[in-house]
């Protein structure tokens, strides 16, 4: 809970909130190594692997349009049977390495062609998180309200990555690709590498209660956990600690019994075994 000083100079108490999520896993443009195509491969992947090499701060543009052609006609090739699945796979991997190397030229420049404007959130990573957008910030997703979203730790380092957010949700819609930019709105987010088998927190800011009464129990994912701090001179005080919804809870109020889906498993496990199943 931060101080804020009054016009008067006295100590106002302020409530901001912080839904802290750690990050799951992470999926983007694919990475594997590239293979140099040779005389006995269709012309088609030849040509664009000819463009990737002759990229340069000259002819950009002009080198993101000749992939895009060369791989809808890979596309249309693959589909009337005269390239192979692995050719039509070989010929995006050298797209997507197009596509990357491009947009590090983009990044360096004053103008950005109109062309290529979707680039950076084309190339964008997808970065999984542990919440529900429709549990915790609902408003992200009803009338495109912003909230601040950032990493709360490795801040020594430089975020190399552009990201958009995913939840773990089924719906396609559990997502985050609007944030705030220094005039504007952005489409993708600065965030460190995730680094698998460590973990990657990030925090969405000025959300809280009223964003959660929104959400009720959409998704079956229940209130967070919940930290009251108080900040005081050079540190914070912890004064409550909140226990969320388990699952078990949650699942008791939508007049799910605990026990009697464990029972019922387990009955279901012993004559599959007893069936050989």
């Amino acid at each position: 809970m931060p101080t804020i000083v009054s016009e008067s100079g006295r100590a106002i108490a302020a409530h901001q909130s912080v839904l802290i999520m750690d990050v799951v896993s992470v999926s983007g443009t694919p990475t594997h190594a590239i293979e140099v195509p040779t005389e006995d491969d269709p012309l088609v992947l030849r040509n664009i692997y000819e463009t990737l090499t002759s990229i340069s701060d000259q002819n950009y543009q002009e080198a993101y349009h000749d992939a895009t052609q060369f791989k809808e006609e890979a596309t249309s090739l693959f589909s009337f049977g005269y390239i192979s699945l692995k050719d039509r796979a070989r010929v995006e991997r050298l797209y997507y390495e197009c596509c990357s190397q491009i947009l590090a030229i983009v990044r360096q420049q004053d103008y950005v062609p109109d062309d290529l404007e979707d680039l950076e959130k084309f190339m964008a990573k997808i970065y999984y998180c542990n919440f529900s957008v429709f549990q915790s910030v609902p408003d992200s997703w009803a009338i495109d309200q912003l909230f601040p979203i950032m990493p709360i730790h490795r801040l020594h380092e430089e975020p190399s990555c552009r990201a958009t957010i995913a939840d773990l949700t089924c719906d396609s819609d559990g997502k985050i690709d609007k944030f705030i930019d220094l005039r504007d709105v952005k489409s993708v987010l600065e965030l460190h590498p995730f680094i698998p088998g460590e973990d990657y927190f990030l925090g969405i800011f000025l959300g809280g209660a009223y964003q959660e009464i929104l959400g009720d129990l959409h998704n079956l994912f229940g209130d967070t956990d919940a930290v009251h701090i108080h900040l005081t001179p050079g540190g914070y005080q912890v004064e409550h600690v909140i226990r969320g919804d388990s699952m078990t809870e949650v699942l008791q109020y939508v007049q799910y019994d605990r026990d009697s889906l464990l029972e019922c498993l387990r009955r279901q496990t012993e004559t599959a075994l007893q069936k050989n199943r």
